[in-house]
């Protein structure tokens, strides 16, 4: 049941996904108001779907879905939904609906990728280590979404020429305002995160190895991440040079993301 609910939430995922194409050619009100309610659809049912798998398996890690898209696409809406709700403007969506598509895709199709940890691992700590460290992705995925959109705003208003959803995107400070904002509550989840982490490592093998490459990358990308907040919060950066570092983040995260599948204490394999 929990991958059959998990289906129908990509289902009205795929509605999303439809709005985001349209809308770079066309805008439409209607699509846009249809999209909005498919995707609080569909975290409903996804979040269905993560709750029976938790009573299915008794706890609360990534085997319980089988799947760390799964939980990383709903975190994902969730922090989209807290956009909407601050500013009215679906036009994160553009990049938010096709990830969390592509994501939910993954996780209910195919081989499932499993978090592999050793026995004895402290349940507690490894919940919170998942809980800060995806808040943090989500965060920083809406930040990814926000700094695409203010290039792709800045160089709209430089030709004077828009379509769709393009002619009606927000101001450049709301757009620059949603990207800090993202940083900045990304940064200190994905910084608890972090030291969660350690601290299950610690636990589970006496030592930390630090040329493991998940952590190895994963403290190379928050030196980005802390770069970064610096730049926007003390040396007051903003605009084109701001997104262009948030979007740099982001692929150091996706690279630290991608370690997973080869790591030797903290690996994705396939079920």
């Amino acid at each position: 049941m929990p991958i059959l609910w998990l289906r129908v939430a990509l289902g009205c995922y795929a509605v999303g996904l439809l709005y985001a194409l349209v809308a770079l050619t066309r805008s439409s009100e209607l699509l846009s108001k249809v999209a909005l309610h498919a995707a609080y659809l569909g975290m409903v049912f996804h979040l269905v779907s993560l709750a029976e798998a938790i009573e299915l398996s008794g706890q609360i890690t990534l085997t319980s879905v089988h799947n760390a898209e799964s939980v990383l696409a709903f975190l994902i809406m969730v922090a989209f939904m807290l956009v909407y709700l601050a500013y009215k403007t679906t036009s994160p969506g553009i990049v938010v609906f096709p990830l969390v598509f592509l994501l939910t895709l993954v996780a209910a199709t195919g081989q499932q990728p499993i978090l592999e940890m050793p026995a004895g691992v402290r349940k507690g700590w490894l919940i919170a280590h998942i809980a800060l460290i995806f808040t943090g992705y989500a965060a920083l995925c809406v930040s990814f979404g926000a700094s695409l959109l203010y290039l792709i705003q800045e160089r709209t208003l430089k030709s004077k020429k828009s379509a769709g959803i393009l002619s009606r995107l927000p101001a450049l400070e709301v757009i620059d305002d949603i990207g800090y904002r993202s940083l900045l509550l990304g940064f200190p989840f994905m910084t608890l995160g972090l030291i969660a982490g350690t601290i299950v490592a610690q636990a589970t093998f006496g030592r930390i190895d630090f040329l493991d490459p998940k952590i190895l990358l994963s403290i190379l990308m928050w030196a980005v991440y802390l770069v970064m907040v610096y730049t926007r919060w003390s040396a007051g950066w903003r605009g084109r040079r701001a997104a262009y570092l948030a979007a740099g983040v982001f692929v150091a995260a996706v690279i630290a993301w991608s370690a997973n599948y080869f790591s030797a204490i903290h690996r994705f394999v396939q079920s």
